[in-house]
């Protein structure tokens, strides 16, 4: 959430560079160029979209969309989480938006009343976001059922706005470090989105338990878990254990455990939550992370 935090983001992208491939470069290339990273425009607000390699007219791909944490931005998400790798070797689209910038020239989301338009400048993030999707989807072939959403922290908490207000749209978020609104009443979806939280128990920036982001209040992961469990209609039955998972390269062995209900959800509305034990704010991402959440992100369909 801090500029401290960004910081360690990028310096931790930047020493885990050397485990996958180097994203490729953005190009000035035209319109549905495949293998190819461009500008988008929409009002005052463009984006970069990624073609991948296997782009081809008329075959509908999955669409992700990453949204950065507060001071961030698109660039430094996508060093962070080196997603445009994997949209080559997957074949999805990837879009990557900026937040607007507030009072102190840091980007934000507005997402929550805890996350983070401090400055009150009441930004529609909810509607631009859509937008940006309607905007692929207008140019590209999208598979409609498989559209998904990946934030850290702001960008988390930006992700579960859109699954509360655009459920008709978005088939599952990932969020990292994020938490839902402190009121459950502004959240009602028409229709199931697949939830996955992951946080760490270390994490004194967005807490594990909740706390407060200044004097603004936000709820625990496990809060957030449970309303969203209700909300997809799952029962209060815990899937059959996963074996841990390794995504934090700086703790020994597989520190995250993972908790997931399943039975009974409607259909795409599987809720998980991945406990980072000891994880900070910043994880330093294992060589296996992103692909890790990328296939529990794909296998989701409506």
């Amino acid at each position: 959430m801090t500029r401290r935090s960004r910081l360690i983001a990028v310096v931790l992208a930047g020493c885990l560079s050397a485990c996958d491939a180097a994203p490729k470069a953005e190009q000035a290339a035209p319109a549905n160029v495949a293998g190819t990273t461009t500008t988008v425009s929409l009002g005052d607000r463009p984006f970069k979209l990624h073609l991948p390699t296997s782009y081809a007219a008329g075959t509908k791909l999955p669409l992700v969309v990453v949204l950065h944490g507060y001071s961030s931005d698109a660039a430094e998400a996508e060093s962070y989480f080196r997603f445009t790798a994997e949209a080559d070797r997957r074949g999805f689209l990837y879009a990557m938006p900026d937040g607007t910038r507030n009072g102190r020239n840091e980007r934000f989301w507005n997402a929550t009343d805890a996350c983070c338009d401090f400055g009150g400048s009441g930004i529609d993030d909810s509607g631009y976001l859509q937008r940006l999707i309607d905007a692929v989807k207008s140019a590209h072939p999208v598979d409609a059922s498989r559209v998904y959403l990946v934030g850290h922290s702001n960008g988390g908490f930006m992700a579960y706005r859109m699954a509360c207000e655009h459920a008709d749209t978005v088939t599952a978020i990932v969020s990292l470090a994020g938490a839902v609104a402190q009121d459950a009443a502004g959240c009602a979806p028409v229709r199931p989105v697949g939830i996955l939280e992951i946080h760490g128990t270390a994490d004194d920036t967005i807490r594990f338990d909740g706390g407060l982001n200044g004097d603004r209040p936000y709820p625990s992961a496990a809060v957030g878990i449970e309303r969203w469990r209700r909300l997809n209609g799952c029962s209060d039955q815990v899937t059959p254990a996963s074996p841990p998972l390794d995504l934090e390269a700086a703790l020994p062995g597989a520190e995250t455990t993972v908790t997931a209900y399943q039975a009974g959800c409607r259909a795409g509305g599987q809720v998980t939550l991945w406990t980072v034990v000891n994880g900070g704010h910043v994880p330093a991402l294992s060589p296996t992370f992103t692909a890790t959440v990328l296939d529990n992100l794909l296998a989701q369909t409506r």
